[in-house]
């Protein structure tokens, strides 16, 4: 916890900034870098690979003739081809005239369209590369879950509980346990005003406990930029009152939130063995309603989770980059929901987050854990790889549009027509860019 803002001089804003910078320069670094690999794969020569843009802060050339540079400013970057009007890697054969027979060879505009698709898709699926490398070592990293329910980790309570790590639980209120799915199911049907009574395989004895209710008031996590975050509350938090109300379960914290009505809710939490009292004000959020759609929630931004984890092992790589593919797949199904959702109405442009509201999230995130920061890392890059595939002129999915149009009908479109949708395809990326930017403004 609160790794980053330990070190000397790294904190507040500092922090804020610096994880940015972080987090842009590696998702826009392996963007670039697919682009240029694959480029250089298939022939084509770069002119210059830039991490930012603005007035270049460092920069050197290769022995193949490439600059490779840092810009003043850490919003995105570039890879200019040899035969590019831009840094869009726009161009046309009437570029190429006054280039030797050497040079025109090995410029884009001069590639075929086989190579020329391969070059710009490489960049969207290099972040789809990336999110599945870091997913996959996340997952080695953390383990999986032993197939028989042992008890892990515990977070420290307000009141005593006598589970111990690798405790093996086989009963739960005299039902059998042999699987985690056993545990979840008589999970369900636990009082929270009374104890658990928990058999256990502790080494060569079996022994009877009662432990506290599985899903009391303890704050798992906290979303970054959320009421909860803004008010203080931590993970390991435990909620012991609301309004002076007594809190029993997790669920009673989410029903007095939601009955608060926006209005301010003082809470009295256990800390690390001491009492403290926040208030906060809840929100109204656009949540996923778990059928495709949105629903307006009044929230304030914690989860929940049982107080002990499961005891884990390594699993097999398999295994690891199959549940990897399965994050990338739902950060990808749930950016489009939003977005479709955004399109239609259904929920507020106000979700969108610009430049300003993702460096709060990087700060906050790598404030949290450094496994929290490296896991936002590879959900920014699935999210840029994929509103990189958007069929806008000017980003990635653009140029594949037009490259399918001149496979086609064998011969690009028209130039003066590109211009135009290009110019058309920059003012809604920049309009974006402004409205999201706004948003972030009138959340500060």
């Amino acid at each position: 916890m609160d790794w980053l803002a330990n070190i000397p001089y790294i904190g507040g804003p500092v922090l804020t900034i610096f994880a940015f910078v972080v987090l842009m320069g590696i998702v826009v670094a392996i963007h670039e870098y697919g682009h240029y690999i694959v480029g250089r794969w298939c022939g084509i020569h770069s002119e210059v690979f830039s991490l930012g843009f603005g007035p270049v802060i460092w920069s050197r050339v290769d022995k193949r003739g490439t600059r490779w540079q840092v810009a003043a400013i850490p919003l995105g970057g570039y890879v200019k081809f040899l035969g590019d009007r831009d840094a869009a890697s726009s161009g046309a054969s009437e570029a190429l005239d006054g280039y030797n027979e050497y040079d025109r060879a090995r410029s884009f505009p001069a590639a075929s369209v086989w190579r020329r698709s391969l070059t710009v898709l490489a960049g969207p699926m290099a972040n789809f590369m990336l999110s599945l490398v870091v997913f996959t070592g996340l997952v080695m990293w953390q383990g999986e879950a032993l197939e028989q329910p042992t008890i892990g980790e515990i977070t420290p309570l307000p009141y005593e509980n006598p589970m111990q790590t690798g405790d093996v639980i086989t009963a739960i209120n005299g039902l059998s346990i042999t699987s985690y799915s056993d545990m979840i199911d008589a999970s369900e049907g636990l009082d929270p005003a009374s104890p658990v009574e928990m058999q256990v395989l502790r080494g060569e004895r079996r022994m009877n406990l009662n432990v506290p209710y599985f899903f009391i008031p303890l704050v798992a996590g906290v979303e970054p930029l959320s009421a909860a975050d803004k008010a203080g509350l931590l993970a390991g938090d435990v909620v012991l009152e609301a309004d002076g109300v007594p809190l029993d379960s997790f669920s009673a914290l989410r029903d007095k939130v939601e009955a608060s009505e926006d209005a301010e809710v003082a809470l009295t939490i256990w800390r690390g063995g001491e009492t403290l009292t926040l208030s906060l004000t809840p929100e109204r959020r656009d949540f996923p309603d778990g059928e495709g759609g949105f629903t307006q929630r009044v929230m304030i931004g914690v989860y929940g989770q049982y107080y002990f984890s499961p005891a884990t092992q390594t699993p097999s790589i398999f295994t690891a980059v199959e549940y990897a593919g399965g994050r990338v797949y739902g950060v990808m199904a749930s950016s489009l929901s939003g977005l479709k959702h955004m399109i239609l109405g259904n929920i507020s442009v106000k979700n969108l987050q610009g430049p300003i509201g993702i460096a709060q999230i990087s700060g906050a995130t790598a404030q949290a854990s450094f496994t929290s920061f490296i896991s936002l890392i590879a959900v920014i890059s699935t999210a840029i790889g994929l509103l990189n595939l958007f069929p806008i002129p000017v980003l990635d999915g653009g140029h594949l549009v037009s490259y399918v149009y001149e496979a086609l009908r064998g011969k690009p479109p028209n130039p003066k027509f590109m211009q135009t949708v290009m110019a058309v395809g920059f003012a809604l990326i920049l309009s974006l860019m402004l409205l999201a930017s706004y948003n972030d403004i009138m959340r500060l």
